[in-house]
């Protein structure tokens, strides 16, 4: 990717150096964005390895301890007891769910088996199977594709009516019911009608934002890879479509409503992960750190509705390649270089409210 290849260069110029030089005070803008891109290659170098034992533990417990809730929200006859669990297993397999976006970032070779083990028990299950991010969201992160057009993750909300930010939130509720119909519906006609096919590979095998957003037909090994997961999909969509048949209607029910919720929250954490200012050029790494947003501590909920390091979604921008779990740490050393605390600060929010704010008076604002 285009940000990665430059924190590479810029790693391979600060190779002796514990942090690289302070902003100086007069600096132009091409100045601050290479001091700010060696800054972030040194981070990125210090806090890069990923720890097997984080990433096994967290997404493990957190799929199992949410499935187990769905199970006993089923299982519940009291309401108070079946509604609390639905919303401990909307968080719990939300955050298991964010764990597709570290896949997205994992190199070929690293932690062996958790990609498959993550499908299994999160991505086939929620019908998100790991090929409909994997190839998409590196996207997002090149430099040349950006808040244009051919981002798939990218929307100029902030210049748009905010009944279009409202109509962005609300069609979340629908994404499980559209995965539903995509994998056990479209999938399996898709393999006897070729054009069909073109279309669900092109236009229905995103997890993308931008409904201009067209996906290129899969190769060589992630094919194979792609085939099979969906394939699992398919058939676990057909037997949930035809589950109520046997169990009735309540286990599909609570399912298909826990879904929702998930794609909610999820859709909320979108809308806050970026100020959605492009109006569709190409930006450079500074300008789309800029355009990105960080909800750190002390604020407590942003742990719960950008979990696994998405609060820091500016700062991932500048460090793609970090794994979740040290994000915490760099920002806290960011933090602490008063030289670059000016600059890293600006992208800072605290939270929903406080985005959906901004986003709103901007649309006022361009309305006048």
């Amino acid at each position: 990717m285009a940000v990665e290849r430059e924190l590479s260069v810029a790693i391979d110029g600060a190779e002796e150096q514990s942090l690289p030089k302070p902003f100086p005070s007069d600096a132009s803008d091409l100045g601050i964005e290479a001091d700010l891109l060696a800054f972030a290659a040194t981070f990125a170098r210090r806090y890069s390895s990923r720890k097997p034992t984080i990433y096994w533990t967290d997404m493990s417990l957190s799929a199992g301890a949410g499935w187990l809730m769905v199970v006993l929200a089923i299982c519940s006859s009291h309401s108070v007891l079946t509604g609390s669990a639905i919303l401990l297993a909307v968080l719990l397999l939300y955050r298991a769910a964010s764990f597709v976006h570290e896949l997205s970032h994992l190199p070929r070779g690293e932690l062996p088996g958790f990609r498959t083990a993550w499908n299994i028990l999160v991505g086939i299950p929620l019908l998100i199977p790991s090929f409909m991010y994997e190839g998409v969201h590196n996207q997002h992160h090149t430099k040349t594709r950006y808040g244009t057009s051919a981002d798939p993750e990218y929307l100029p909300l902030a210049s748009m009516p905010f009944k279009v930010t409202i109509t962005f939130l609300a069609t979340s509720f629908l994404v499980p019911f559209l995965l539903l119909f995509r994998f056990g519906i479209l999938t399996p006609l898709s393999f006897v009608i070729p054009s069909l096919r073109e279309t669900v590979i092109t236009r229905f095998s995103a997890l993308a934002i931008n409904p201009a957003y067209r996906r290129r037909q899969p190769t060589g090994s992630f094919r194979t890879q792609w085939l099979r997961q969906e394939a699992a999909a398919s058939v676990w969509s057909l037997a949930l479509i035809l589950s109520p048949w046997i169990w009735g209607w309540r286990p599909l029910v609570i399912y298909l409503v826990t879904l929702s919720v998930v794609a909610f929250l999820n859709q909320i954490r979108t809308l806050t992960a970026h100020l959605w200012e492009s109006q569709g050029m190409q930006m450079s790494v500074t300008e789309q750190y800029l355009d990105s947003v960080n909800v750190p501590p002390p604020e407590l909920l942003p742990a719960l509705w950008a979990p696994v390091g998405l609060r820091y979604h500016a700062l991932h921008h500048l460090l793609p390649g970090v794994p979740y779990h040290s994000l915490g740490q760099a920002h806290q050393q960011m933090m602490k270089i008063p030289q670059i605390k000016s600059v890293y600060t600006k992208t800072n929010r605290s939270g929903i409210l406080r985005m959906l704010s901004e986003i709103r008076n901007k649309a006022l604002t361009r309305k006048v």
